[in-house]
Parts: C-alpha cells; sequence; structure tokens
C-alpha cells in the first residue's frame, strides 16, 4: 500500500513492529517471552496514527462514512434497480487484505442486514 511517506519512516515503522516480544510479571512470578508478530505496542504513540492511516486510506465505489473504528457504507438504490452493494463490500474486503485488517463479521451490520464474510473473499446481503 502506498502511504506517500518516505521509504526510510516506512522502514522504521517496519523494524519498530517487526521481532517484538512481550511477557507477563505477576508479583514475583515472570512467565517466558512470547513473540508477538507486528503489532502495534498497546499504550504507543503510533498506533492512533497508523490505525488513523489504514482507516483514511479505505475507499468504496460508494458513500463511506467513517467515524472513530466504524466505517458505514450506503447507497441510494431507485425500487426498480439493483444494489450495487456487494461490489462495495468486495472493495472494503479487498482492501483490508491489503492493509492486513480484519473485519470483525460479529460487528459488521445495517439496516439490510449485511454481514461479511470471508469465504471466497465475497459478502453478501441476507
Amino acid at each position: 500500500m502506498e502511504f506517500g511517506l518516505p521509504d526510510a519512516i516506512i522502514q522504521w515503522m517496519r523494524s519498530f513492529l517487526s521481532d517484538r516480544r512481550q511477557r507477563i510479571k505477576i508479583g514475583d512470578v515472570v512467565c517466558d517471552w512470547l513473540a508477538m508478530n507486528a503489532v502495534m505496542p498497546q499504550g504507543s504513540y503510533l498506533g492512533p496514527l497508523t490505525f488513523i492511516t489504514l482507516v483514511d486510506s479505505l475507499q468504496a465505489s460508494c458513500m463511506t462514512h467513517k467515524y472513530d473504528d466504524d466505517t458505514t457504507l450506503s447507497e441510494i438504490v431507485a425500487k426498480s434497480a439493483t444494489s450495487h452493494m456487494q461490489i462495495y463490500c468486495n472493495e472494503v474486503i479487498q482492501h483490508s487484505e491489503q492493509a492486513r485488517m480484519n473485519i470483525n463479521g460479529r460487528k459488521t451490520r445495517d439496516a439490510d442486514r449485511l454481514h461479511f464474510q470471508r469465504l471466497a473473499t465475497t459478502c453478501f446481503v441476507v
């Protein structure tokens, strides 16, 4: 994905997120180190900035409304016309896969009961 950032910044962020480890300490007990795969450390100043960058780049060929971590796709369909929401859903799924972001299917819904499913990278209207 292209973000318009210099390669040095992208490499720095990749280095920051790669080969991370964590462990938990409760009282005097410390667990073993656990490898983390490209996970943004909680509380990092880069977390919100990275999230905003990824969500802001999300585009679909329909009206898109973004608020915090929610994105709503909408269209106006005449009574005799066919909805193109399936195409828009496919665009969002493709973008999310390219950005390595997961769509939470349990939270994905709208008035028409639209659900995203990761089966063959499609979503469908129920």
